[in-house]
């Protein structure tokens, strides 16, 4: 056998790997993450690598290959970790290993380290008020300003010094001099901003939510690591339970990952957790910088903090002594990848902690099918939150609003009469608002009223979106236009908007209420560093009376003074070309009916839609979860879609037709030749559902089985087919198990 291993982990040098003999004595002692010792270089002067791969194939002359010296005692680092956890990614999701490394490998590199300067006292808080008394007395009134600070704090930072208290170097460095203070710097890791406010506050546990901390309490300390889902109601305080289990297994030593679906949750969520564990806890996400991210992954790799948070990236914190991974609203699409290893955070947090020998907890108030259904099986431990953490709290009433008669009854606003009260009520009485539409822009799509042709992408196969300022938009190549006077197909100048996006709903909504304060959130507005914050932090501060926006605004945010939720377009995600519609259809208005209410004020949430009757609008507006899954549960079983049965997508893309049309014809031979003998049910190939993007043709291959490991196998054998084939480097061939 041969090891493939690297002597620098930084992503320029993660494709250069140099290959070594494993000698037969240190066979059972080597695998992925491994650290050795190798001779490297003409002068063989040992060095330390990481193991990256096993392989029993010599890249060249076997006589010139060096033989592994020696395993490095205890050398199962954080990284080691990960580079184990990369090798298991690459075999479970069909990527290369240094697509799964870049993936799980945080960033080296060169970030320069930051300076803080403070000024600390040297005399005693007694000598030090004399002091500034004596220097008032002389005139020296800046003098005076900076000791009576210093009397009541013991250092200052030079920056408050300097910009809040007006202070020169003119002033400071004389009383340095006479030792009476000192200047000192440290280097400072770049902390994200949170926020205001981090007084922590106590919280009491109802007798549901401490149940069920104590529970695993007594199970982490009887040394039992399971993965636990927590099924709560929108508002049962999943949160508060998270913390306390946060709390015990921080007294244990270790180490705690908390994963939140998106930045939007960030700032709420965040501050929670800051109230309680103060600098143990700290936040990584994408808008961050790339000093500011690196600063966060030294101070977790050093041990300063020991709960990180973030989305799906969080998972590959260099943890050493990992202890609890939470997943909060694990239901959530954003913990899959889209871009190879297209991992999902669930599967991948259950490695990670099996690995480590740590507790997963999932949590949601509307859990996945696939989650749900492994808790039912008992492969999960279910938790259940069945009422709000506030005794004077109540779940929201809610009503579905049939737009088809509102039509009939001549109202073509996208305002039922019934919302329109409801808004001027709130209004009128001082309270809050919140509007949810599923899609951003300004109308959906423009298209010719005289020969009914949408304008289309020149390099996708969609249409254009049309945003505020006459902007056509592709929202997947990022094409942009001007909208056209007349009709580039017929040239009629019958063309306008059709559709509605959130930014015609603010207008349309201060047109109606001149006198309303209104917020807007969605990816246009929140594009900018801390928007989100910005925005959520306004609206806490009562500084809007109504926030407009598409699903970021539904998802985990708390705010008391919220009593009407109006959902503008119920129905409008049930018809996506994908299986799951319906669960992400319930999912999303039963997070949007939980957002109302939430305080000791009565909630109520207006669902309006074309399709009242469907299961998923009629379950969600009964916050039914137990009938939602058993109406979907049919449906999958019907059609062995997951989590009845396991599903492979083979997704193949070129800039050639040919290429493309006989790289899907070779795979689907050799799936069918490798799933030989069992009841491998094959859909396709067929066009993906926009079939070009950016001048690059898709189709896709479905292959399903109630046997996970007999895809990966499938897997696996059109892998090594296709390495081999004539049309390998003209076609790009991915994997994704739904």
């Amino acid at each position: 056998m041969y090891a493939n291993v690297i002597i620098d982990i930084s992503h320029e040098k993660l494709d250069k790997t140099f290959q070594y003999r494993i000698p037969p004595e240190l066979e059972d002692q080597i695998q992925a993450g491994t650290q050795v010792e190798i001779p490297f270089g003409s002068g063989n002067h040992l060095r330390k690598g990481y193991v990256v791969g096993l392989t029993a194939t010599e890249e060249f002359d076997k006589e010139r290959i060096k033989p592994v010296a020696g395993v490095v005692a205890g050398s199962v680092t954080a990284e080691s970790q990960l580079i184990q956890l990369a090798w298991w990614m690459k075999e479970r999701y069909g990527s290369t290993m240094n697509q799964a490394l870049k993936t799980v490998l945080p960033v080296k590199q060169k970030v320069k380290q930051k300076q803080a300067r403070f000024i600390r006292r040297l005399l005693t808080r007694e000598e030090t008020l004399e002091a500034a008394g004596e220097a008032g007395r002389k005139g020296y009134k800046a003098r005076e300003r900076l000791l009576l600070a210093l009397a009541d704090s013991e250092e200052i930072p030079w920056q408050v010094a300097a910009n809040q208290m007006n202070l020169s170097s003119a002033t400071i460095k004389p009383m340095a001099e006479k030792g009476l203070i000192a200047l000192e710097s440290q280097t400072v890791f770049r902390n994200p901003k949170i926020g205001k406010d981090l007084a922590s506050g106590e919280i009491s546990l109802n007798q549901e939510q401490s149940r069920i901390a104590a529970e695993f309490a007594d199970r982490y300390d009887q040394g039992i690591r399971e993965t636990s889902l927590l099924y709560g109601v929108t508002g049962s305080g999943k949160t508060e339970v998270y913390m306390e289990m946060i709390s015990h297994v921080l007294q244990k030593g270790r180490q705690i990952i908390v994963l939140i679906p998106e930045i939007a949750l960030t700032y709420q969520t965040v501050m929670r957790f800051y109230r309680r564990f103060g600098s143990l806890a700290s936040i990584i996400n994408s808008r961050m910088s790339a000093g500011e991210r690196y600063d966060q992954l030294e101070r977790a790799r050093s041990g300063e903090v020991r709960i990180m948070i973030g989305p799906r990236s969080a998972l590959f914190t260099p943890f050493a002594h990992l202890g609890l991974i939470i997943i909060d609203e694990e239901h959530e699409t954003a913990y899959k990848s889209e871009i190879s290893p297209r991992y999902h955070a669930r599967e991948t947090a259950e490695h990670l902690a099996e690995m480590n020998g740590a507790s997963l907890v999932l949590g949601s108030a509307t859990p996945s099918l696939e989650a749900y259904s492994r808790a039912l099986k008992g492969e999960y431990r279910l938790c259940r939150l069945t009422k709000r953490a506030k005794e004077d709290s109540r779940m929201a009433a809610v009503q579905v609003i049939d737009l088809r008669e509102e039509l009939k009854s001549g109202n073509k606003s996208i305002f039922s009469r019934r919302l329109q009260e409801a808004m001027a009520r709130r209004l009128e009485r001082g309270e809050q608002t919140m509007l949810f539409m599923n899609r951003r822009g300004y109308a959906s799509f423009v298209s010719c009223r005289s020969c009914g042709e949408a304008i289309r992408c020149p390099h996708c196969d969609v249409t254009l979106t049309l945003h505020f300022g006459q902007k056509l938009v592709c929202h997947y190549c990022g094409y942009e236009t001007a909208t056209p006077k007349l009709c580039p197909s017929c040239g009629s100048p019958y063309i306008a908007g059709f559709g509605t996006g959130t930014q015609k709903i603010e207008e349309l909504t201060k047109r109606m209420f001149p006198q309303a304060r209104v917020l807007r959130m969605d990816m246009d507005t929140t594009s900018k560093k801390g928007g989100h914050e910005e925005i959520l932090s306004a609206f806490a501060d009562k500084e809007a009376d109504i926030l407009i926006g598409t699903q970021m605004i539904v998802k985990g945010h708390d705010f008391p003074n919220v009593t009407l939720v109006g959902v503008l377009a119920a129905d409008l995600s049930l018809y996506t070309s994908d299986f799951r519609c319906g669960e992400r259809t319930f999912q999303l208005l039963t997070q949007a009916a939980g957002r109302a209410g939430r305080g000791n004020l009565e909630g109520e949430v207006l669902i309006q839609t074309y399709n009242p009757e469907h299961y998923s609008i009629q379950c969600a507006a009964g916050q039914d979860y137990e009938s939602f899954y058993a109406r979907e549960m049919v449906y999958r079983d019907m059609l062995r879609y997951p989590p009845v049965c396991q599903m492979l997508a083979v997704l193949a893309s070129s800039g050639r037709e040919d290429a493309l049309d006989t790289a899907m014809s070779d795979l689907n031979k050799w799936a069918a030749e490798a799933g030989k003998g069992r009841d491998i049910q094959m859909i396709g190939p067929a066009q993906a559902t926009i079939y070009k993007v950016n001048d690059i043709y898709r189709k896709i291959l479905y292959l399903k089985d109630e046997n996970y490991d007999i895809l990966i196998k499938l897997k696996n054998y059109m892998d090594e087919r296709s390495r081999q084939a004539l049309w390998h480097g003209h076609v790009a061939v991915q994997y994704d198990f739904a």
